[in-house]
């Protein structure tokens, strides 16, 4: 996959890829041969109540090396990406070994090594309007019509949340997000002090490997997982975003059969990479491509 010979023992390395291609195999193994702690960038293997479905690493994985931020937030909890890089700066303020930074969550990354705005937080009832708007009908066009020219020229328009972020941010502030962007402070690593791998996996070999996954997901415990979060089951809960938890769900309550549910699932992981390579090739062309497969 990579000379892990050509990179450097004491710069961090930052890890991204699409779902499935093997960002955390390759973290664990930097960390093996180099040493390194293991910070995850990934939006969603922060929840605690999805372990198996969010791929987080397994039990055995997070005693073979230090790992952070993986499952500790409540599921009720709208985590954002502000949280995550004051969490990760506390980290590098306490010091330790070299930071190994990998997730498929663009955003983070992009607060990390291009700064991130000082945007104020959403109130409790801005958000719930702009909840109502998302799962409403023609509400996410109701939301894309309000923003500002230049914000919807800047963010990815078929992403809901990513809608509803920038509804919030102008109904909040009065101002639009790429405004607010403008006024980005300084970034807290920027590429040239790290070491940016992103895994760059072809469509077809990516694909095989989702449908593998999803089925080695159901064989290692997913339904239980689902089982588990049924009784607190809302499609609003931010861990519900989780991919394949609403069609296992709809499964277990008889809506979907076994068959269906991992179709589905399989179909919106595809959809999901394809959005994470479209951002990847947009936002991360100076970062250092590792073609997949070898």
């Amino acid at each position: 996959m990579i000379d892990l010979q050509s990179l450097s023992r004491e710069l961090p390395v930052l890890i991204a890829g699409p779902t499935a291609s093997g960002k955390s195999a390759l973290a664990l193994e930097i960390a093996a041969r180099q040493g390194g702690r293991i910070i995850n960038a990934d939006a969603l293997q922060v929840y605690a109540d999805w372990r198996v479905l969010t791929a987080r690493p397994a039990p055995e994985d997070e005693a073979a090396a230090p790992h952070h931020l993986y499952g500790h937030v409540a599921g009720t909890h709208a985590y954002s990406v502000g949280e995550w890089l004051a969490e990760l700066r506390g980290l590098l303020r306490a010091g330790g070994a070299r930071p190994i930074i990998v997730g498929g969550t663009g955003l983070y990354f992009a607060a990390l090594t291009e700064g991130l705005a000082a945007i104020p937080p959403t109130a409790r009832e801005i958000r719930a309007e702009a909840d109502a708007l998302r799962t409403g009908k023609g509400g996410l066009a109701e939301m894309i019509a309000a923003l500002d020219s230049a914000t919807r020229a800047r963010i990815d328009l078929q992403n809901p949340m990513r809608v509803q972020r920038a509804w919030e941010v102008q109904r909040q502030t009065g101002r639009g997000l790429a405004a607010w962007q403008e006024e980005t402070p300084p970034p807290d690593m920027p590429l040239s002090a790290v070491q940016p791998l992103l895994l760059d996996a072809e469509r077809d070999w990516l694909n095989a490997r989702i449908a593998r996954r999803f089925d080695q997901m159901l064989e290692g415990g997913a339904l239980d997982e689902a089982s588990a979060n049924l009784s607190g089951w809302s499609p609003d809960k931010p861990s519900s975003k989780a991919i394949g938890a609403a069609e296992l769900i709809a499964h277990l309550k008889g809506e979907l059969t076994r068959e269906e549910a991992r179709t589905t699932a399989t179909i919106a992981t595809r959809q999901y990479a394809k959005r994470q390579r479209t951002w990847f090739r947009t936002r991360m062309g100076l970062w250092h491509p590792v073609p997949l497969p070898p």
